[in-house]
């Protein structure tokens, strides 16, 4: 019977392939699918030195959101409606969308604004000719200066946060953690996760910055330090 060579270098190929993968199974013998502890120490450091208090994280939060060119502001729970107006009367926002469970105080401060609920949205179209949306977030992090939405109370489905031009993110002062593995202890991994830092840029040709590429081309986030 006649091999040609191609079949002789896949035969070789294929013949590697197991003999690799066997010496992999006879390595890791009778602990071979049993979960092991990861020997390593995830609290990292937000610095020099440990966080002493809230205040740190949520300071370094702001700076690391700073960095990406999204706009910050801190009020308290007792301001936010009228801040949430102020932030999309300033940008002469017409029509938002929100989650449908979005709480009714939030925008309890807007005039003459017309807010969409999510379900109402049926088409990339109309989602992309809103001016803004309005979310809150499952969970943040502070040293990366990152938002995490899973799709849970007022954060609606992925699109809100991805296809409109402004996202305005309402994050709560006690969902700010310190790093990303503290975010991921949080948050369950059969959920749709989105995480954004920052707003959407894309680095095109001689390295220019071009904003929108993938994503809204503003983020704001309303600290609310309850």
């Amino acid at each position: 019977m006649a091999v040609t060579a191609a079949g002789q270098r896949g035969g070789t190929l294929m013949g590697s392939r197991e003999e690799i993968l066997a010496r992999v199974r006879d390595a890791l013998g009778t602990a071979s699918g049993t979960p092991v502890e990861v020997p390593r120490d995830y609290r990292r450091r937000l610095g020099a030195e440990e966080a002493a208090s809230r205040a740190d994280v949520i300071a370094l939060f702001t700076e690391r959101l700073a960095d990406q060119r999204a706009t910050v502001r801190h009020v308290g729970a007792d301001e936010l409606g009228t801040t949430i107006a102020a932030a999309l009367w300033g940008r002469e926002a017409k029509q938002i969308v929100v989650p449908a469970d979005l709480p009714y105080g939030w925008l309890a401060e807007l005039d003459g604004v017309r807010a969409l609920a999510d379900s109402q949205v049926t088409d990339v179209a109309t989602l992309r000719a809103v001016d803004a949306s309005v979310t809150g977030c499952a969970v943040a992090v502070a040293r990366t200066g990152t938002i995490v939405l899973d799709g849970g109370r007022a954060q609606g489905r992925r699109a809100l946060s991805l296809v409109p031009d402004h996202h305005l993110c309402v994050v709560h002062a006690d969902q700010i953690v310190g790093t990303v593995p503290e975010a991921v202890a949080r948050l369950d991994p059969y959920r749709p996760l989105t995480w954004i830092t920052g707003p959407s840029v894309t680095t095109a040709v001689e390295l220019a910055r071009v904003p929108g590429g993938h994503g809204p081309r503003g983020l704001e986030v309303i600290v609310v330090e309850d």
